[in-house]
């Protein structure tokens, strides 16, 4: 049996889903690839759409997720999973322009402190918006 364009297409948006929730919770693909017993080459294909991910599999990728099996298939379900915006932010021009850049610093103190500094921004915003609203 072959591959239609249409399975195609479903295994490319699950390959999608799998690789936004794995990005959200800050897991490497060698990480899944050893909670699912298979390689983090599989792991690839899986997130390019390249392979099929059995059903078994897909189950227990919702478990180590934390989500609905549903969210691989269901674009309401996937939005219903709480990741505080990650996979947008990870998806969107800005959170790729600031992939590529924090990519680029090849320091790891450096990293360390471009990440303090983005934590003091946001604290500082978070703050600033209680106060106004206490206004």
């Amino acid at each position: 049996m072959t591959k239609t364009e249409s399975d195609d297409a479903a295994d490319i948006m699950i390959g999608k889903r799998i690789r936004a929730r794995r990005l959200a919770l800050g897991m490497s693909q060698t990480a899944l690839g050893e909670a699912l017993g298979v390689t983090f080459q599989q792991v690839q294909k899986y997130e390019k759409g390249a392979n099929r991910v059995p059903a078994g599999r897909l189950q227990r990728m919702a478990e180590i997720f934390r989500v609905p099996i549903a969210y691989f298939f269901d674009p309401a379900s996937a939005e219903k999973v709480d990741d505080g915006g990650m996979a947008a932010f990870v998806s969107s021009r800005e959170g790729r322009e600031l992939n590529s850049a924090f990519a680029a610093i090849s320091g790891r103190d450096v990293r360390r402190r471009v990440i303090r500094l983005v934590e003091a921004i946001a604290a500082g915003q978070a703050e600033a918006e209680l106060q106004a609203a206490a206004e």
